[in-house]
């Protein structure tokens, strides 16, 4: 493919836009979007139209309003584009169409916002997300929301907190003398993932029907050696990134960085930023093309955080700025931080945020399968704290005191090969255990889950950091201004002060952490089940409803969809984790014990010892009977959690018993694996599953 002519080519972009709407309707569309008005049907009319000319000259047959649930994946309906006029059919996409979509509103999660019997739902054009053709559908963007009005999708309350903090951002650039009438959240989300055989797939029930293996002994070889990590990519794996690639090029998802990432099986792709609607977007869209791609190469692509127990599990890195409408990156520190109170400014704001409410950052990446994650030795700790760098760690502390700020050199990196160019030492190094990390011009949000839609997140980081951008504003617009400079060197001095804190520069996995995490009075939420406790607290109620981003019953509607996916999910897992093991591990187990009994009494009848079989026979024997008594105890556990219904009670059943009671079903089994010849072992062993793919 030419790159430069297919990259968007399926999308109903800017330019595609210029070139195919009358001049008068563009310029009319884009003040629209820049002032945040509504769109009248006529030019709607002249939209859908010219819209539905493009698709059909692309192969579209049908299209959909594309909306994001709060399944946290995608939903759309399809509907064709003919009209019959008596015994023939004329193609038409009205501006009404475009606009405004209804949807079955009952079936989606509400968290009791709809019934089952009040089913009306509408989705409604999001402009400024382009449309695009995918399986000759032409894809509109749309938000989703109750007949009643409260939103029922991930993509509104995005929006809503996009209006928010452009607003208060705006405020502060403008108090620096500055044009600025919006500034912009960016974001880049960098994707990890596993990829496997289909074949072996095909033969997990628990990769099916979970998205992660319930059980499964350690191979002789993991990750150790760090030798897959930025490696030479396998063929197979090459040509799915290929594939991959140009598919994303040709819907304008500006893919840049792939690599293997540090597991056997485990790779990342990272895009270039974009503004955080569209980052969304593509992300969704970007999860379900690698599923797709895969497939056509024989693999299953798993986005599970944790499909695999003792190898990495998968992340997804959220780089977040503030970018004004000049193109001035607000994060951006420049050679002299020290000097630019603009960026200071703004910086304050994000640490005050992130120590104010690391309990809604935690929220953020809750799930029963981040929970396998968080808090290992492959990602942050659930405990929220920041990490600025010794740079700024540095130009902070000298505010805190008082004191002269030693500025830290430019310095060069000596390889001590004079044929090798110098290398630029930043002034600062990375910290890659820190749940959100200043990286040079971004923070980076280190926790969020592989499967995640990244929204909920930068619906948070948004609302958070615009809250105290307003507060700052609110009181600067009230400072003198020949005293500004010092009234703005207060404010962040009693910033740093009062939070500094939340600021820890060292290794968030040593065993110290915690500790000293509780000695600074930190929030300590271990689990999804306690951190969505939070959610709905006065504090945070005060916040989202005082912004509009969510109405009251919104919030509790989004704690109570939450709490019943996390219980749904490990009851799937439990349900599972039985089946596999009663219909296909104990039988395997007794066949094996039996055929080893009847070969030590063949033995013993001849005069062969047969201490071996003997030994081998009788803890098998034992095994099963550990992993029967462990099955019982699971299955009460699971049928007393799911007594309970979907609920808070269900949650910390699933989380406190269930799971331990997986857990150690688990273990005995993993256990009993290392003595079945691996031919009889009823599933694919993890050497198979991690290094099946070449």
């Amino acid at each position: 493919m030419s790159m430069p002519a297919e990259f968007g080519s399926m999308v109903f972009s800017d330019s595609v836009m210029q070139q195919r709407l009358p001049h008068d309707t563009y310029r009319a569309l884009k003040r629209i979007l820049s002032e945040g008005a509504s769109l009248n049907r006529d030019i709607a009319d002249i939209i859908a139209n010219a819209m539905k000319d493009w698709a059909l000259e692309k192969g579209a047959t049908h299209f959909t309003h594309w909306f994001q649930p709060m399944t946290g994946v995608t939903a759309e309906k399809h509907d064709s584009f003919i009209r019959p006029i008596g015994d023939k059919v004329i193609m038409e996409f009205s501006g009404k169409e475009l606009i405004k979509g209804e949807s079955d509103a009952s079936s989606f999660p509400s968290g009791g916002l709809r019934a089952t019997f009040e089913a009306r739902g509408y989705t409604a054009w999001d402009p400024t997300s382009y449309a695009f053709i995918k399986d000759k559908t032409l894809c509109i963007p749309t938000a989703f929301c109750s007949y009643t009005g409260e939103a029922l999708d991930k993509k509104t309350p995005l929006l809503r907190s996009m209006e928010l903090i452009s607003s208060q951002a705006a405020r502060i650039v403008r108090l620096f003398g500055k044009d600025c009438e919006r500034v912009t959240p960016t974001v880049g989300a960098e994707q990890e993932y596993f990829l496997i055989d289909r074949e072996m797939y095909e033969k997990r029930p628990d990769l099916i029907y979970t998205g992660r293996t319930l059980i499964g002994c350690q191979p002789s070889k993991g990750q150790e050696l760090d030798d897959h990590f930025f490696g030479a990519l396998k063929t197979r794996v090459a040509a799915f990134m290929r594939e991959l690639d140009e598919e994303l090029w040709r819907l304008g998802i500006p893919a840049k960085t792939r690599h293997n990432e540090v597991a056997p099986g485990q790779h990342e792709l990272a895009p270039v930023f974009e503004t955080v609607n569209v980052a969304v977007d593509h992300n969704q869209l970007t999860m379900e093309i690698m599923k797709k791609v895969a497939a056509r190469h024989g693999m299953v692509c798993l986005l599970h955080e944790k499909p695999f127990e003792g190898v990495n599990g998968s992340g997804k890195h959220n780089n977040w700025s503030l970018v004004t409408d000049s193109g001035t990156n607000l994060l951006d520190p420049g050679d002299n931080p020290m000097d630019n109170l603009q960026f200071l400014l703004v910086l304050c704001a994000v640490v005050r945020a992130v120590d104010m409410h690391q309990d809604l950052l935690r929220i953020a990446v809750s799930s029963a399968g981040n929970d396998h994650r968080l808090g290992g030795f492959e990602a942050p700790p659930s405990i929220m704290s920041m990490y600025l760098g010794d740079e700024l760690e540095g130009v902070l502390a000298s505010i805190k005191s008082g004191e002269a700020y030693d500025k830290i050199e430019k310095s060069y990196i000596n390889s001590g090969v004079h044929s090798l160019s110098r290398v630029r030492r930043d002034t600062t190094d990375r910290n890659r255990t820190s749940p959100f990390a200043f990286t040079g011009n971004k923070f980076e949000f280190r926790s969020v889950g592989s499967s995640f839609s990244i929204s909920d997140a930068n619906v948070i980081i948004n609302t958070i950091v615009a809250d105290q951008l307003e507060q700052f504003a609110d009181q600067l617009e009230m400072a003198e201004k020949d005293n500004f400079k010092n009234t703005v060197m207060r404010l962040i001095r009693e910033i740093i002060v009062r939070h500094d804190r939340i600021i820890f520069n060292g290794n968030n996995y040593s065993p110290e952490w915690p500790e000293e995490a509780r000695k600074r009075g930190l929030v300590i939420l271990p689990s999804t089940v306690e951190a969505l406790n939070e959610f709905t607290s006065e504090k945070n109620i005060d916040l989202f409803t005082r912004h509009a981003i969510f109405s009251e019953n919104e919030m509790h509607s989004r704690r109570e969809v939450m709490l019943e996916n996390y219980a749904k999910v490990v009851n799937i897992e439990a349900l599972t984790m039985l089946d596999m093991v009663k219909r296909n591990v104990l039988p395997v187990v007794i066949r094996e014990s039996k055929a080893l009994s009847d070969s030590a009494k063949v033995k013993l009848e001849i005069g062969i010892p047969a201490d071996v079989e003997i030994r081998l026979a009788t803890e098998l024997s034992r095994k099963a009977e550990d992993i029967l008594k462990k099955c019982d105890l699971l299955q009460a556990a699971q049928q007393h959690a799911s007594a309970l219904g979907f609920s808070a009670a269900s949650a910390r059943e699933y989380r406190y018993e269930v799971l331990n009671d997986m857990r150690l079903l688990r273990n005995t089994v993993d256990e009993t694996e290392k003595l079945v010849d691996e031919s009889k072992w009823p599933y694919p062993s993890y050497g198979q599953l991690l290094f099946s793919v070449l």
